[in-house]
């Protein structure tokens, strides 16, 4: 498969974020949901006098009720459009889009990028407190409450049982034909002046409700219900546990995405595309 943009086209990168507490996640769907995706290439079409929808590709697929803050998409527009259209479009998409989504950047991408296969990293936030009294309100679209004191050391133990390459299919709503194969590179929390307590967690690559599943489990040992070693346990079992609890959606953010200079950018991307298997194991 090759990332070369058609004859008369221009890829063109686009840098935004949004609060997804509205949206049925960024994937447009059939039922009519509120998607991002949706919103964003009805926003294109409208502000290009365009008859055509022209599709958007997405470095990571958020759920329903995630946030983004550094999200990173690529459209692929006719050239005599992008020519017409470039100098004002972001102040234009300004003006149509809705005030919970914002692109704050749009250029042409560099020859080779895909803004899902050229990714080299994603990086979520996961906030949390334990505050007997709540969440701060002006911070509950944010912020899970979680109602037991929790212990960040024996939290960050437990996580460096999960990093490296591993399958996470015990992490991972599975999807037929798709690899649970990733390579978790942070996994850690620290507490904010505030007390809320706050997980980076940074992949290559993120399967379905990994970086959720990945939270319950910690919180499970922050709180006492389970040991340190607990969530090794199930990573190493390779199927779900029921005992592995998905949190709320509301309280993850993709911060940010992480992409290889110019030059690699197409080797990359044919890279991220290939199947994956561990080490003296089976194909994925």
């Amino acid at each position: 498969m090759s990332d070369d943009v058609q004859d008369g086209f221009v890829r063109v990168r686009l840098d935004l974020s949004y609060d997804g507490k509205d949206f049925s996640g960024w994937a447009k769907q059939a039922q009519g949901q509120r998607t991002v995706q949706g919103e964003i290439e009805d926003a294109l079409r409208t502000v290009t006098r365009s008859k055509e929808t022209y599709e958007l590709t997405v470095a990571g697929r958020t759920d329903a009720g995630v946030h983004a803050r550094g999200q990173v998409a690529h459209v692929d527009l006719p050239v005599e459009l992008w020519a017409e259209h470039r100098d004002k479009l972001l102040r234009r998409l300004a003006g149509r889009l809705s005030h919970d989504v914002r692109v704050w950047k749009v250029e042409e991408a560099p020859a080779g990028f895909n803004a899902r296969f050229s990714a080299v990293w994603r990086r979520y936030a996961y906030r949390v407190t334990d505050n007997p009294g709540g969440v701060d309100p002006l911070l509950r679209g944010h912020v899970l409450w979680h109602d037991w004191a929790l212990d960040m050391d024996a939290m960050n133990e437990a996580a460096t049982a999960l990093v490296g390459e591993h399958d996470f299919a015990a992490y991972c709503k599975k999807r037929e034909g798709a690899t649970t194969i990733r390579t978790l590179q942070v996994l850690r929390w620290e507490r904010r002046e505030d007390g809320i307590l706050e997980a980076t967690v940074k992949a290559d690559a993120f399967c379905h409700n990994m970086v959720r599943s990945l939270v319950g489990a910690l919180l499970f040992v922050g709180d006492g219900h389970r040991p340190v070693d607990w969530p090794g346990k199930v990573l190493a079992a390779g199927v779900r546990d029921s005992a592995v609890h998905v949190v709320r959606p509301h309280g993850l953010t993709l911060e940010e995405v992480g992409y290889p200079e110019d030059a690699l950018l197409a080797a990359r991307s044919k890279e991220a595309r290939n199947k994956r298997s561990l080490p003296g194991g089976g194909c994925c």
